[in-house]
């Protein structure tokens, strides 16, 4: 079976700036109240879409493919040690399809996501493995992360430049592991730049900023 093809100046000229960014963002907020509208809410961080890629080191006829739908949570998911969450906190599915031509079979891996930050066109996502196909790699448990860059290639006339990265680099790793090597874990939000070039489909990466810790 194949993946199914889809449709990350001077102190007081600051002074004043300021000063009159404040007034405005006041004025805004009043005006709104005034006209019985509420202020607009920033809109979370979000990464979605689903493509196909190549690998740039390897010559190969496998077809390889993630699906993201990864939104932003801050402060949603409580730990031990940091009882309100982290702002990177997120939710949201991540699936892996990798067609083996050697094999001629297609292994599948499906995870949640639990950690999103982005940049303006780029997001780093992790995500821990719930379920694995039969004869696929042992990640049920584990964390992978993944990086998305949105060349903004759903822009009308634009091509698309969209790419992704991975954290276990299908084997490269291992090339380069040497006796004694302790297989480092992935934390949360943690994975490579965004190699491997997207050949079909793409992805949409929503920024932004991460918001402040909570007070009090």
């Amino acid at each position: 079976m194949r993946p199914v093809r889809s449709i990350f100046p001077t102190r007081k000229a600051a002074s004043v700036a300021v000063v009159l960014a404040v007034a405005a963002s006041a004025t805004a907020v009043a005006g709104a109240t005034a006209s019985g509208k509420s202020p607009e809410r920033p809109v979370p961080a979000s990464v979605t879409g689903s493509a196909e890629f190549r690998l740039p080191y390897v010559n190969d006829a496998d077809i390889r493919s993630f699906v993201f739908d990864a939104h932003a949570a801050p402060y949603s998911r409580p730990v031990p040690r940091v009882p309100t969450g982290l702002p990177t906190d997120a939710y949201g599915t991540v699936a892996v399809y990798h067609y083996s031509a050697e094999r001629d079979i297609t292994y599948t891996a499906e995870g949640r996501v639990d950690c999103l930050v982005t940049a303006p066109g780029s997001a780093t996502v992790t995500a821990v493995i719930t379920e694995v196909s039969a004869g696929g790699p042992d990640w049920v448990g584990k964390r992978l992360g993944f990086s998305v860059q949105d060349g903004g290639g759903d822009k009308p006339g634009k091509a698309s430049g969209d790419r992704v990265g991975f954290s276990w680099a299908d084997g490269v790793n291992k090339k380069y592991t040497q006796e004694g090597d302790v297989e480092s874990p992935v934390g949360p939000c943690m994975a490579p730049a965004a190699f491997a070039p997207v050949t079909s489909g793409g992805y949409r990466v929503q920024h932004a900023d991460l918001p402040l810790w909570p007070t009090g």
